[in-house]
């Protein structure tokens, strides 16, 4: 459990404080409630755009966010998913007052600031980072292939969380201010603070900057089209040495019944030199030269993945059917007692070592804000933990048996180009 103390202002928002007074320093983190989730067919990769644009800062601070705080020693970032955006500071104690004042004018003053030559650089940003990560990456586009095939096209999932690129040209001005309208103000928005403060002193600071700024209007639910496993044979040529096998489930929302069992089953499978694949695909059989498993565990719906790389000389077809095999032993058998058992303790590690910080991504004041807007309740820590500590060999295995059969995965095959022959048979191609 991480003790903290929780109000709610007048306008809506939440304000959680958590106190530890070890060192001389005070984590900031501020969720919004919206993603890319909240986007609609033909207007998608705003919620990622408006990471960039609030960086740019309010109209009460016209050198930008970055600047002003890294002079009074802060470190700081932010980061967009399908389901919320987070903005974080670390700073000395003394910057407390300074962070806050910068985070309220961003949520309650960006708009007069907007400009059309402001949203005209950050676009041209965001799409230089999609050509950089994405379209000259080896493999790059294989997410978006997999996207397209899972979901119907208006289900919230159904585009990348940067965005296409016709919709990111044909956005404008006015259609990201209604998207910042609607989803950045304060009955949106969870704000946590964590380390060296007192409670008290804590909410006034957040009272006096934040208080003013209108509540917004209420965030309608998107609606979420129903998911059918849709078993799939698809094929990507890319600019790849070797091709590369992804199988994709659709699978439980995040804190859902078989959420923590499939992370367990994909760490047990798929991750690392101890997990059932690597040995059997690379160091036995050596016919992949990478593996890897997950279960991206989101607000509405999952998805669970296991991706190989085929080694030198050997072929995707050989991949496919030893994965199906192994996959087929845990929903058979489940996992031997003993892996699930260091599994267990592998995730218990990486829960510890994520609250041993304040700020950043993952410590205390982000699980604060990420119980809080998906729990509605910060003290979700034990309650999470436990999900993974009590799992057992049948829950991991009813899980794998409910989810992954190999009969309804979406497969897709990465080749080499003008190599098509190397993709599993019948496999149908996909536009690069």
């Amino acid at each position: 459990m991480i003790p903290y103390s929780k109000r709610t202002l007048d306008n809506g928002l939440e304000v959680i404080v958590h106190e530890d007074h070890h060192a001389p320093l005070v984590a900031v983190s501020l969720w919004y409630h919206t993603g890319s989730k909240n986007e609609h067919v033909g207007r998608t990769g705003l919620a990622h755009l408006f990471e960039h644009l609030m960086f740019e800062g309010g109209a009460h601070q016209p050198r930008g966010f970055f600047e002003p705080l890294q002079e009074a020693g802060a470190a700081l970032n932010g980061s967009t998913s399908t389901d919320r955006t987070n903005y974080w500071e670390l700073v000395p104690r003394e910057a407390l007052r300074l962070a806050l004042w910068m985070e309220a004018d961003r949520m309650g003053w960006l708009v007069p600031v907007l400009t059309q030559a402001r949203f005209d650089t950050q676009r041209d940003v965001v799409l230089n980072e999609r050509r950089q990560t994405y379209e000259n990456t080896p493999y790059g586009q294989a997410g978006f292939a997999i996207l397209d095939a899972l979901y119907p096209p208006d289900h919230p999932y159904a585009w990348p969380t940067i965005g296409r690129t016709e919709d990111l040209r044909a956005a404008t001005l006015d259609d990201a201010i209604a998207f910042f309208k609607a989803y950045y103000h304060p009955g949106n928005a969870s704000l946590a603070i964590a380390g060296d403060v007192e409670p008290d002193a804590a909410f006034d600071l957040v009272t006096e900057f934040f208080a003013e700024i209108p509540r917004g209007p209420a965030v309608r639910p998107p609606v979420v089209p129903g998911v059918a496993p849709k078993p799939r044979r698809l094929m990507l040529e890319d600019r790849v040495e070797l091709p590369r096998l992804y199988l994709t489930w659709p699978s439980p929302a995040l804190f859902e019944h078989g959420d923590a069992d499939l992370d367990l089953a994909a760490d047990l499978v798929g991750n690392g030199r101890t997990s059932r694949l690597y040995a059997r695909l690379i160091h036995e059989h050596r016919i992949a030269s990478e593996i890897g498993a997950n279960q991206m565990s989101r607000e509405l719906g999952g998805m669970f993945q296991i991706q190989a790389t085929a080694a030198p000389g050997q072929s995707l077809d050989q991949l496919r059917e030893a994965i199906d095999a192994e996959l087929d032993r845990v929903a058979t058998e489940g996992p031997d007692p003993r892996e699930l058992e260091r599994s267990r303790a592998e995730f218990e590690a990486a829960f510890v070592f994520r609250v041993q910080s304040l700020g950043g991504f993952g410590g205390r004041a982000d699980q604060l804000n990420a119980y809080n807007v998906y729990r509605r309740d910060p003290d979700g820590f034990d309650a999470d933990l436990a999900r993974y500590l009590n799992a057992t060999v049948e829950s991991v295995r009813s899980a794998v048996a409910d989810w992954t059969d190999p009969r309804r995965a979406v497969a897709l095959s990465v080749v080499p180009r003008g190599q098509a022959a190397l993709a599993l048979a019948g496999s149908e191609p996909v536009g690069s």
